[in-house]
């Protein structure tokens, strides 16, 4: 199992929660980054999933809100009139929001419950959720699905350059193809973003790695061009920018620059971590359909019922 270093002492709380506010998720080493190929992320709709029909009509919704309590809160279909799969279509908007950690101001709650939600799905560690648990709106099914294990402030101390914090977010990339702990989860997800209905959001704790991940496989289900997958994926150091301004800084007082530096690779995203998961996926399922049915194990109806959400 792919799992973070043990717990530390509880004095440690409010440095952990600044990095992982921060959005530092590191683990172990892997091994060295392997050169390879960009991955070609298929149109799952021409790629033996094609189900004609299933595109829903349902009018596009107004602009998805931009969050100040909540900064990395957004559409998995892009905003205007949603992402353009390769077949032309357009990506349906108030279906699937991917966000960071819920934990909104009085304003932001009351624009959230305006949303309508139906499923709130939590993919951080028990610990995570610990130092910062969601908002409860009212209505709202709340799902713990934990991805990655372990204690995220002691992986995070164990960087000491910026090399370092690259490769460890990219070796956390990896996992989510190697780990079968982690796949499990990405399994659950789907599924239930699948079978249940209603608007609904995931999320992990800046909504970057894990739920990056996450938007990206449901992106290739309905057919995104990989451009605009990476495009939409690197939108997060747009959204993070202020937030992870004020991070760095903090880092900086309350452990030094050289300390700050080796750790400001984890606050954003960078093409290098997505791809090097890409790259495992080429290397271990060959493409993103196969890792979606022989490694998530998802069965070609789970698919279709996300197609069908997904595409208008």
């Amino acid at each position: 199992m792919f799992v973070l270093p043990t717990v530390l002492a509880r004095r440690k709380r409010t440095a952990a929660a600044l990095l992982v506010t921060g959005g530092i998720l590191a683990a172990g080493a892997l091994g060295p980054v392997a050169a390879a190929d960009p991955v070609q992320l298929p149109s799952l709709g021409s790629a033996g999933l094609s189900i004609p029909g299933l595109g829903s009509l349902m009018p596009q919704p107004a602009a998805t809100p931009r969050l100040a309590s909540v900064a990395n809160f957004r559409d998995v279909a892009g905003t205007d009139g949603g992402y353009v799969t390769t077949t032309g279509r357009h990506l349906q908007r108030g279906v699937f929001y991917r966000s960071n950690a819920l934990t909104p101001d009085a304003a932001d709650l009351k624009t959230l419950e305006g949303l309508h939600l139906r499923a709130i799905y939590d993919v951080r560690t028990d610990q995570e959720v610990a130092q910062a648990p969601d908002a409860t709106l009212p209505g709202v099914k709340y799902v713990h699905i934990p991805i990655l294990a372990g204690d995220l402030y002691a992986a995070a101390m164990a960087v000491r350059t910026p090399e370092e914090a690259m490769k460890f977010m990219q070796d956390m990339n990896r996992s989510f193809v190697t780990d079968a702990a982690n796949r499990a989860g990405f399994e659950q997800l789907l599924t239930d973003l699948a079978n249940t209905p209603g608007p609904q959001v995931f999320h992990c704790t800046s909504g970057k790695d894990r739920t990056g991940w996450a938007s990206m496989l449901l992106q290739s289900v309905a057919g995104v061009p990989e451009a605009t997958i990476m495009k939409d994926y690197l939108a997060t150091n747009d959204y993070l920018a202020a937030q992870n301004a004020k991070t760095y800084q903090s880092l900086v007082a309350s452990k030094g620059q050289a300390a700050a530096d080796a750790l400001k690779p984890m606050l954003g995203v960078d093409a290098s971590f997505l791809q090097a998961g890409l790259d495992q996926i080429k290397t271990s399922y060959g493409t993103v359909d196969n890792y979606l049915t022989a490694g998530l194990g998802l069965d070609q109806s789970t698919l279709a019922k996300l197609r069908a959400k997904l595409v208008r």
